[in-house]
């Protein structure tokens, strides 16, 4: 845990200056901008007061089981879900409050288990039968990554539908008109579910409504870099090919990136991409990759706030959306013509 020293530390101010602006000493006598660097310092070494982590204690927030709907396998190639979790755990750390991870299996964990802690955060998308097991044996519930129909549970997630318009429309806006989408089809348990994943959807209806659509330049199959490479040289291969290529998340990008390279085409002068989620892998591609960033860290903190709110009495649910952020690299025009 990150202590008021390390913070002085970092920004180069004494332990007392740090002390009394985390605990908003209205007397000191400091510039706006040294106050503002040692919050932000703090926040980003996701430092807690003595009273935030009192707080969590006061609340009966002890322990909180995390349950995921990746297995191990799954997140350990999944960089946002592992984004995720750490951002839980980091937060649950400075609190004070144990972390318990809960894998998906087969079956539905054991219930006794859930019920031996205070809260439960539960990750990703979950089934029907899965929320209400969870409401069902849960204390606190919160839902992170994944909003339920239901408007009764506390749930955090960034609006996909949202954040592929943003992204079609600043495409659109430097010029790039023919855009094919490269993505993975809604499959939950094994079951395909007949709507397609959301920012496929959103792709459509706004390439549609722009009179932009060509069924030809969206292919979807599974979430595995080896599609993002297959379904690109599927599009690039079509008689008019694409002039840019969104792909549903940047592992899949990467899959992208080796099918234009095999097809000898140069990113971004022969075809641009962009994608979602911002993993650390994005920036370090050849060109760095323009990708949407999806504030996975920022989510798994917000839904320990939402769970410590539930345990202190909270009783009308939330939904936060939090937003989306365009990140201009290399492997697109930039939107100021550079």
């Amino acid at each position: 845990m990150v202590t008021i020293k390390e913070i002085a530390t970092a920004v180069g101010v004494s332990s007392a200056t740090v002390s009394r602006v985390l605990n908003f000493d209205a007397t000191l006598s400091i510039t706006a901008k040294k106050r503002q660097k040692i919050i932000e310092t703090a926040e980003a070494l996701n430092y807690a007061t003595p009273r935030a982590r009192n707080r969590a204690s006061q609340q009966g927030l002890s322990r909180v089981a995390l349950v995921h709907f990746l297995s191990p396998d799954q997140e350990l190639v999944d960089p946002y879900y592992v984004g995720l979790r750490l951002g839980i755990e980091r937060r649950c750390a400075a609190l004070k409050i144990e972390t318990l991870k809960v894998y998906h299996t087969n079956e539905m964990p054991d219930a006794a288990l859930l019920q031996s802690v205070s809260g439960v955060i539960a990750i990703g998308r979950q089934d029907d039968n899965e929320i209400a097991w969870l409401r069902r044996h849960s204390r606190n519930l919160v839902f992170a990554d994944f909003a339920p129909k239901d408007d009764e549970v506390d749930s955090v997630e960034s609006d996909l539908v949202v954040a592929t318009r943003k992204l079609l429309q600043a495409l659109t806006a430097m010029g790039y008109k023919r855009i094919g989408f490269v993505g993975w089809d809604d499959v939950y348990n094994g079951v395909k579910r007949a709507l397609p994943e959301k920012r496929a959807r959103a792709y459509m209806q706004w390439m549609s409504e722009h009179g932009l659509f060509d069924e030809r330049m969206c292919r979807t199959d599974n979430n595995t870099e080896e599609s993002g490479y297959r379904l690109t040289l599927q599009i690039l291969r079509e008689r008019t090919p694409p002039d840019a290529i969104i792909t549903c998340n940047d592992n899949m990008a990467v899959g992208a990136y080796r099918a234009i390279a095999e097809l000898g085409l140069s990113i971004p002068r022969d075809i641009a991409v962009a994608s979602f989620n911002d993993i650390s892998v994005a920036q370090f591609l050849n060109p760095p990759l323009s990708t949407v960033r999806l504030p996975s860290e920022e989510i798994g903190e917000t839904a320990v706030e939402m769970l410590m709110e539930r345990a202190s009495g909270r009783e009308l649910a939330k939904h936060i959306t939090l937003a989306s952020q365009l990140k201009w690299r290399a492997s697109t025009r930039h939107p100021d013509g550079e």
